[in-house]
């Protein structure tokens, strides 16, 4: 089967790709030796893809509980669910197993957790800067959270959302260090007060890539830079070209100047990240070889089911291109599974995808 044979619109993951992003956190990741990674799957949700970033069933991150279950269906036990957990959340996250590490940064949810029977390890989300979850390194929360989880706080947890608005590696180092920083004054601050702190998470693709020194980090996550996408080629995550998922798609309609897709929203999705660098639209089309064939072809519109690309390629109807997506993470989980290539149009192998909550 090739990619003539798919029916549009769907998923193209290329393992050439893939591999490549995975072996630059690598080797990213061997500057710090001594900190674990734990690799957030809440873009790939995929164990074909788990197995080749979390070999031999390491550490995982998660942000959903069906991801956390069907991970833990497969063999990853060691997981951290990366979003504020709830109460009445905690017999799910039980049923899973005892693997499952959940976090908040609200006092009263920690006295939740420190009264479930179950033994759920509990991270203390610190905000160091994205302003979106978590307190401040100095904030009295901070030991009002430890004291009421007790002998279930596992340590602290940080995202450095905010470092996608860094535009050189110098900014990026910098916020990774202003992260890091943050990080170990909160663990330092509940171990002054007499609690253990164990873990001390942060993460960011960003961040993870240039972080100059981890001093006091035991572990780091990132998600994106596995598939990639177009924003974080501007951000330097990955080679330009380097995006390992794209939407197979076929020309519906020509117009002067514009071709119509039957790829629009729903199988694109309407996130527009690159406004804040280079605006890109809703992503750009590609040749079939997942190659930029056609110069700069932004998709301009999306609609539910059509997009619309400015391009002066001389394409007809029912051919078929690929769309390198905005948000990987987005796009991706408007799709059941990867069809999965290795630079070339064969398909090689299809691999499931888990979606929902």
């Amino acid at each position: 089967m090739t990619l003539d044979d798919l029916p549009t619109p769907c998923l193209v993951l290329d393992l050439g790709v893939l591999k490549r992003n995975l072996a630059l956190m690598d080797r990213a990741m061997a500057r710090h030796p001594g900190v674990v990674f734990r690799p957030h799957l809440k873009t790939a949700k995929s164990r074909a893809v788990a197995e080749l970033a979390a070999p031999n069933h390491g550490p995982i991150t998660v942000s959903t509980l069906a991801e956390a279950r069907h991970f833990a269906e497969g063999g990853w036990h060691d997981q951290i669910y990366a979003v504020g957990i709830t109460p009445q959340k905690l017999d799910l996250v039980a049923a899973i197993g005892p693997g499952v590490k959940v976090i908040t940064d609200d006092p009263d949810v920690a006295s939740a957790i420190a009264a479930h029977p179950a033994p759920i390890q509990t991270l203390i989300e610190v905000d160091v800067g994205e302003h979106r979850g978590g307190l401040s390194p100095d904030d009295p929360a901070l030991l009002a959270v430890a004291r009421n989880l007790g002998s279930k706080l596992a340590g602290v947890f940080t995202h450095a959302g905010h470092s996608y608005a860094g535009r050189s590696p110098a900014q990026m180092a910098a916020i990774a260090e202003s992260e890091r920083a943050g990080a170990v004054r909160a663990a330092e601050a509940l171990r002054a007060a007499g609690h253990r702190v164990d873990i001390v998470s942060l993460g960011s693709s960003p961040t993870a890539l240039h972080a100059e020194h981890l001093t006091g980090i035991t572990e780091v996550r990132a998600g994106v830079y596995m598939f990639g996408d177009l924003f974080q080629a501007q951000l330097g995550t990955h080679p330009e070209n380097d995006i390992a998922v794209t939407v197979l798609a076929s020309v519906i309609g020509r117009r002067a100047g514009s071709v119509l897709l039957d790829a629009g929203a729903i199988a694109l999705s309407k996130d527009r990240s690159t406004q804040a660098a280079r605006d890109l639209g809703f992503g750009v089309m590609w040749d079939l070889d997942g190659k930029p064939g056609f110069g700069e072809a932004i998709v301009t519109r999306a609609y539910q089911e059509h997009g619309v690309v400015e391009t002066a390629a001389p394409l007809k109807v029912g051919d078929k291109v690929r769309v390198a997506p905005n948000h990987t993470c987005l796009t991706a989980a408007a799709h059941e599974r990867y069809h999965v290539v290795d630079g070339s149009r064969e398909v090689i192998a299809t691999w499931d995808r888990v979606n929902g909550w």
